[in-house]
């Protein structure tokens, strides 16, 4: 049998027919290679069965990582924050701010890097990764009703 998270051993009585085993289940040695073979025969199937199991658990487990899992898209010309990562230069305490921006994205490549540009069209020569990047909102502060 094969069984997940225990060890799995065959005592020596039953992996080797002593002539006792072989008298009290009153088997002859043609019997018993039949039996075996019957055994043997049967573990294919069980490895597939756990193999298909193991696939059904992997496909539910990654369904229900990708309900939550939200893609971001990125376009060119579009304002971001970047974050500020604590073993950078830029991290001068725990006051100051965790994200350093508006930055523009001058190119998106594959994979969830981004190319940033400062807001006066210098261009980042390394990538960054777009997890460490959120999008910046500009809210217009027009209120009609005030004029």
């Amino acid at each position: 049998m094969l069984v997940y998270g225990t060890e799995v051993f065959i005592p020596a009585k039953v992996e080797i027919p002593s002539l006792r085993i072989t008298q009290e289940a009153e088997l002859d040695n043609a019997e018993w290679v039949k039996s075996r073979y019957k055994q043997l025969a049967l573990i294919d199937g069980k490895r597939m069965n756990a193999d298909c199991r193991g696939q059904l658990c992997q496909n539910r487990m990654s369904r229900a990582f990708n309900k939550i899992v939200k893609p971001r898209e990125f376009i060119p010309g579009q304002l971001v924050l970047k974050k500020i990562i604590s073993h950078q230069d830029e991290a001068k305490g725990k006051f100051y701010p965790n994200w350093h921006g508006p930055y523009m994205v001058h190119r998106v490549l594959t994979g969830g890097a981004l190319i940033l540009a400062k807001m006066d069209g210098e261009v980042w020569p390394k990538p960054i990764n777009s997890d460490a990047v959120k999008r910046y909102y500009v809210y217009s502060l027009c209120f009609p009703y005030m004029m």
